[in-house]
């Protein structure tokens, strides 16, 4: 019988299905709305939250880049994408807070 751990989880055959909340970048680009989705998740019974991370400028061209765009963080797609991308500090609280709710990330 093959399994593997994840955090403190044992899953594999015969085990309870692990059950992964996707929060993507349904945040927003703010850190109180990903709390809220992590708190949710947690409230579901999942195991664990999986966020999205790009480094823009190689995902996107700069022409996608610079298109019009309009939304809360300018005028351009890129204004957009590096809006609601997290750094390091983000994910820094992400983790503390994931800890304290004891969900893996």
């Amino acid at each position: 019988m093959n399994s593997i751990t994840i955090g403190n989880t044992r899953i594999g055959e015969g085990r309870p299905c692990y059950i992964v909340a996707e929060i993507g970048i349904n945040h927003n680009g703010d850190i109180d709305i990903a709390k809220k989705l992590i708190d949710v998740a947690v409230g579901a019974g999942c195991n664990a939250v999986k966020f999205q991370k790009r480094t823009i400028e190689v995902v996107y061209s700069h022409e996608e880049l610079v298109r019009l765009r309009e939304s809360p963080f300018g005028n351009t797609n890129g204004d957009l994408k590096y809006g609601l991308e997290f750094g390091k500090d983000e994910y820094q609280e992400i983790d503390a807070y994931c800890k304290t709710k004891n969900i893996t990330w």
